[in-house]
């Protein structure tokens, strides 16, 4: 995964992410489709108390959270970010969704890429709309 302007980092955790070279082709595949480019993109998977100090420290949430998505890109079309990921949280939800791991965590994934893409999850409409898109993007996944 050299020269990848996609990269996945760990902190606070033991987890090792699977799939790494197919999910960079499918992030990029969603990127693509929203004409942008890809700069750099870094994902960093966390513990629930990694992300919880993240999230009190720069957004003054004292919630836990299973994403954050930083904008680091000065061009509207451009894609610079990164997404820390809870992986308790993500692992969690699974189980309350009724859903895989594997499933749940990809939802994430997708759904930081297009809060960076500019979608929003905001208010009901927005949410349901966001909702649609990963169910979509999640339908095009070839692995």
């Amino acid at each position: 995964m050299e020269d990848s302007p996609v990269e996945f980092l760990y902190e606070d955790t033991d987890f090792i992410l699977d799939e790494q070279l197919e999910l960079i082709d499918w992030i990029q595949q969603v990127i693509a489709a929203h004409q942008y480019r890809l700069e750099n993109l870094t994902f960093i998977f966390c513990s629930d108390s990694y992300l919880h100090q993240i999230n009190v420290e720069f957004l003054n949430h004292d919630t836990l959270t299973d994403i954050i998505t930083f904008d680091n890109s000065d061009d509207s079309d451009i894609v610079e970010g990164d997404i820390f990921i809870s992986v308790d949280r993500v692992r969690e939800n699974a189980e309350v969704f009724n859903v895989s791991f594997r499933d749940e965590l990809h939802r994430v994934l997708i759904h930081g890429v297009l809060h960076l893409l500019g979608h929003t999850d905001k208010e009901l409409l927005s949410r349901t709309a966001m909702r649609h898109r990963e169910d979509t993007f999640l339908s095009l996944r070839s692995f």
